[in-house]
């Protein structure tokens, strides 16, 4: 009789793509200014009377306030929960992954120039495709993105 396993059969391709989109939403938001929303400044006449049921106006310049600072709360909590998440891991993975994908320079490198040139001693192929596999699993656990299938 074979032992059972309790955890289920995850995807490893589509959690891999889920892991690197969750990073890359976390480089967007880390290193890329947004473009805050303005109050528009020209007034806005009509030739029609309002004719609102709830007799409600608008404030536009709160709800563009709202919006600014919540966006912005908004993407500074993402990427805090992303740092949480790696500085668990164990160090050769954190490593991994801050060098990999935390990086402004990530469209720059590739996974051969770090685990050539960035890991010292440098390590193989194989043993830097296993260390970041385990550090995904982490995340996609961690940040409750992993997809289960086969």
């Amino acid at each position: 009789m074979g032992q059972q396993s309790f955890l289920p059969e995850i995807d490893r391709k589509r959690t891999q793509a889920a892991v690197e989109a969750a990073l890359e939403k976390y480089r967007i938001y880390k290193y890329l200014s947004v473009e805050e929303r303005e109050a528009s400044t020209t007034a806005a006449y009509s030739d029609m009377p309002r004719s609102s049921p709830t007799n409600v106006t608008s404030d536009q310049t709160a709800s563009i306030a709202t919006h600014n600072v919540d966006s912005a709360a908004y993407r500074k909590e993402y990427c805090e929960r992303i740092e949480r998440a790696v500085r668990r891991m164990p160090k050769r993975e954190s490593f991994l992954i801050e060098s990999r994908y935390m990086t402004k320079e990530h469209d720059y490198i590739t996974d051969q120039r770090v685990y050539s040139f960035v890991f010292q001693p440098p390590i193989s192929e194989p043993t830097y495709s296993k260390i970041r596999w385990r550090a995904f699993y982490k995340l996609a656990l961690d940040l409750k993105i992993i997809v289960e299938g086969g």
